[in-house]
């Protein structure tokens, strides 16, 4: 056991076992993400008997928990390779090129899971840019130390006209162009907005939906 401990402890080997991690962490992290959102999905939305809503939760579970595990390995896989190809030192640009290329390769192709997980994404890079305050979520992280980075929570003022200028789009979108939302959002704004104008006794206006 204790030659397990120096060989996992080996600087040599930190690069290398930083892959498998990756590809456990991003594994697990699907896991906890999609089961319990495919869950409350099939409870709320899901067609057919529970047999086959269960295959589902299990299919969308599965997908996002290994594609994350093979983006995560993947990305790491790439920013090795382009540090050893710079002499150990890894460029500013290397992780946008091993995003780019892992993205590409294991989200690139279109299902209702990538889709979802793409769409994501895209919202924090887009919410990124909006001005920052000027302190941060959370004095100090768990675990780390005054020198790491800790996210910045935008500014109050940018962030409501962020808001306002979101539902606007949405509702909007959802009256006129409903085809152009991803299918999960159009589903859940027909719950809220079109469902709710429909009843025909006290029970399907209070207690259930149809």
């Amino acid at each position: 056991m204790s030659s397990i401990t120096h060989w996992l402890s080996d600087p040599r080997m930190h690069d290398y076992l930083a892959i498998v991690k990756g590809a456990r962490n991003g594994f697990v992290y699907g896991v906890k993400v999609r089961f319990p959102h495919a869950l409350i999905m099939a409870i709320l939305f899901g067609r057919g008997d529970w047999k086959s809503r269960v295959l589902v939760i299990y299919k969308a579970t599965k997908q996002h928990a290994f594609n994350l595990a093979k983006f995560v390995s993947l990305y790491k896989i790439l920013l090795l390779l382009q540090r050893k190809a710079n002499g150990g030192k890894q460029r500013s640009a290397d992780t946008f090129v091993a995003g780019l290329l892992g993205g590409y390769v294991v989200f690139g192709d279109r299902s209702a899971v990538n889709e979802q997980i793409v769409l994501y994404v895209v919202s924090r890079v887009i919410a990124s840019f909006m001005p920052r305050t000027g302190s941060p979520y959370s004095k100090v992280p768990a675990g780390g130390s005054e020198s790491v980075v800790r996210p910045i929570p935008p500014d109050p003022r940018y962030f409501s006209v962020f808001a306002a200028l979101s539902w606007g789009a949405v509702m909007w979108l959802f009256q006129h162009r409903g085809e152009a939302i991803q299918p999960g959002m159009f589903n859940s704004m027909t719950y809220l907005y079109r469902d709710s104008e429909v009843w025909t006794d006290l029970r399907t206006l209070l207690w259930h939906n149809t």
